[in-house]
């Protein structure tokens, strides 16, 4: 499957707007995205979300009460960070880009790696990495039912006090709200074919065809999902980072990543899961390199022999690909 045609992008944005809850608005997807999936054991409501909005941005989540989830997924920033890696709670940089956390609600996996197949999973990692919050769950569980406003909050939300489950539920619950469509793409896809510059149509066109881009970036959220290993942090004789080798043993997912969503990219920078690729320029130059030969990279990364004008046009049509960034507040 690669980019939705006109006519299923069309059919898409229809969905989406038929289901368009006019009683909880807040959840409304944007043009071109569908609703977005809850699990049946987590309805989402409004205090279950609220709950969990309160907690992304409580610093009181890491070990020395500095650092939230907003620190590294920030609103302003698409819920990524600029930076090249994360920034530790000790200041000390880390190993990894921060990926953006928008429509995470339609990714397979989490993280680059996908050691994570939910976002409840996903959701209380972070707190326990020494790289990243630096702090244990049984702490922070403890920590916030000594706090009247969270011991009232998850009583009435989930019936007890915080437990780790419920922690993950909500958490994951407000996450599920962060989405990014309403696109000069989406737009164009909707109907509106001035929506994109002539540029970025032959961006489109090149994204399709010679480009090669949809093979990995497809469907509504510009990703299949998977992993692929592209060669990027190859230095000749190994990986600085395993990838997805360190999840699942296997030799051939050595070096391989997750296929991050375009949506927002141009708001994104610095790219890859060691941010080795300051823009999308270095990106594009990048892949029309074919990557970095190495003995597992993904046969789908050839070299594509594009021209400085169709390098450029390629560039427009990913900028094409920001919108609005909407989140339950």
């Amino acid at each position: 499957m690669g980019l939705p045609s006109e006519g299923l992008a069309k059919s898409l944005s229809n969905q989406s707007q038929a289901n368009r809850d006019t009683t909880f608005p807040e959840l409304s997807p944007p043009l071109g995205i569908p609703s977005v999936p809850f699990p049946k054991d987590s309805p989402p409501t409004r205090e279950r979300i609220e709950l969990g909005r309160q907690l992304f941005f409580d610093t009181r989540l890491s070990s020395d009460e500095s650092a939230s989830c907003a620190s590294c997924h920030n609103p302003k920033l698409a819920f990524a960070d600029n930076e090249v890696t994360s920034r530790r709670i000790d200041g000390r940089k880390g190993s990894r880009n921060t990926p953006a956390l928008i429509n995470a609600a339609f990714q397979p996996y989490q993280f680059w790696d996908g050691r994570a197949s939910s976002l409840e999973d996903q959701a209380l990692l972070p707190l326990e990495n020494p790289l990243e919050m630096g702090s244990s769950v049984p702490m922070i569980v403890d920590r916030l039912n000594q706090l009247t406003q969270y011991q009232d909050a998850f009583r009435r939300v989930f019936g007890s006090p915080v437990t780790r489950e419920n922690l993950a539920r909500a958490l994951a619950s407000f996450e599920r709200t962060i989405l990014a469509g309403d696109s000069a793409y989406d737009k164009y896809a909707a109907g509106k074919p001035a929506a994109l510059s002539l540029k970025a149509a032959e961006g489109m066109k090149l994204f399709q065809g010679k480009a090669h881009c949809h093979l990995c970036h497809q469907g509504y959220n510009f990703s299949d999902g998977v992993f692929h290993n592209l060669g990027v942090g190859w230095d000749g004789s190994g990986f600085a980072d395993e990838g997805r080798s360190a999840v699942t043993g296997v030799v051939k997912d050595r070096g391989a990543f997750k296929t991050p969503t375009l949506r927002q990219v141009a708001q994104t920078a610095p790219y890859m899961h060691d941010g080795s690729l300051a823009n999308l320029e270095a990106v594009v130059d990048f892949y029309d390199r074919g990557g970095k030969p190495n003995p597992h990279r993904d046969p789908l990364i050839q070299p594509l022999r594009l021209t400085l004008q169709e390098k450029e046009a390629l560039v427009e049509f990913l900028r094409s690909l920001s919108g609005t960034v909407s989140f339950y507040r």
